[in-house]
C-alpha cells in the first residue's frame, strides 16, 4: 500500500470493492471509496481490504458517492476521504447528510468540471439507478431500498464513461443508453449483492447475466467490472462475470486486471 498510484492520462483502476480510480482530462476521480481493512460493518462484513490505500492514491479532484446509506459503498475511512476533497458529487439526500464539500445531484442533472489538460470542461451527468428488484418497495422519494444515482463522465476528446453504481435495473440502463447514446467504457457495479433479509434475498446490484446485458445495451467497447469482491454479501465474483460475458459473445469487451494495475479507458 506505500506504492503510490501514478497518474494516468485516461484511464482507471478498481481498488476492491465498488471503489475505482478514474484517471481523465487531467482529473484524478475516485468513486465510492471504501479504504476501511476488513471486519464488521454493523450488518455486512468486509473481507479484504484495498489494493491501495489513501495515501497510495493522494488527493482526488473529484469523489463520486453512489450513495452513503451503505457502509460497503462508503466505509469510515472512505467518508472521511471523501471530505477531503474539494468536491463530492452525489444524490440530493446523500449530500444533505454529508455536509461539505457534497452537491446533491438529481438525475438528469450535470456538474462541469475545469480540466487540467487545458481541454476544457469535464461535465458529469448524473444518471439513475434502481438499488434492487424493479418491483421492490420504493420509499416516498421512488427509491428502491434507498437514493442511489450513477455518473456518466464526458467531455471534449475524451471517451465518456458510465459508472452505473450500485443499478440492478436492466431498464435502467436501456434509458442510459437511449438518452446518452455513444458510452464508450462501463465500469459496472456486478457481483449481485444479497441481503436475505431484503427483497427475499433478490440481487441488489446487477448479476453477471445481468452485467453482460447491460454491456451489450450499452454498446461499450470497454467494461470493467466492479463491487464483486471484498464484501461477504456479494454473491457472484470475478469467474462468474467471466462466464456471463464468455456465453453472450462479449469477452472481448471485459478488461479485467488486478485490482491496483491500470486499465486504458480507451482502445
Amino acid at each position: 500500500m506505500s506504492t503510490g498510484l501514478s497518474r494516468q492520462q485516461c484511464a482507471v483502476t478498481v481498488l476492491g470493492g465498488p471503489t475505482a480510480v478514474i484517471d481523465i482530462g487531467g482529473l484524478r476521480i475516485v468513486s465510492d471509496p471504501t479504504f476501511d481493512e476488513a471486519g464488521p460493518q454493523g450488518y455486512l462484513t468486509k473481507t479484504a481490504g484495498p489494493a491501495a490505500d489513501e495515501d497510495a492514491v493522494g488527493p482526488a479532484d473529484l469523489v463520486l458517492v453512489s450513495h452513503e446509506a451503505h457502509p460497503d459503498n462508503l466505509d469510515g475511512r472512505g467518508r472521511a476521504f471523501a471530505k477531503t476533497a474539494p468536491l463530492v458529487l452525489t444524490g440530493p439526500r446523500a449530500a444533505e447528510r454529508l455536509g461539505s464539500p457534497a452537491v446533491g445531484l438529481s438525475p438528469w442533472t450535470g456538474h462541469r468540471l475545469p480540466r487540467p489538460d487545458g481541454g476544457g470542461d469535464l461535465t458529469v451527468l448524473a444518471v439513475p439507478a434502481v438499488h434492487g428488484p424493479e418491483d421492490g418497495e420504493r420509499d416516498a422519494d421512488g427509491n428502491v431500498n434507498c437514493e442511489v444515482i450513477g455518473f456518466v463522465l464526458s467531455g471534449q476528446g475524451l471517451p465518456t464513461v458510465y459508472v452505473s453504481g450500485d443499478n440492478a435495473s436492466i431498464r435502467t440502463v436501456a434509458e442510459i443508453s437511449r438518452r446518452v447514446p455513444g458510452i464508450d467504457a462501463a465500469v459496472l457495479h456486478a457481483g449481485a449483492a444479497r441481503v436475505p433479509a431484503k427483497f427475499d434475498g433478490r440481487p441488489l446490484s446487477l448479476d453477471s447475466r445481468r452485467a453482460a446485458a447491460a454491456a451489450a445495451v450499452l454498446g461499450a467497447e470497454i467494461v470493467v467490472p466492479a463491487h464483486y469482491d471484498g464484501w461477504a454479501h456479494f454473491s457472484e465474483g470475478l469467474p462468474e462475470i467471466e462466464l456471463a460475458f464468455h456465453e453472450a459473445g462479449l469477452s472481448s469487451l471485459l478488461r479485467v486486471a488486478p485490482h491496483g494495475t491500470w486499465v486504458p479507458l480507451t482502445r
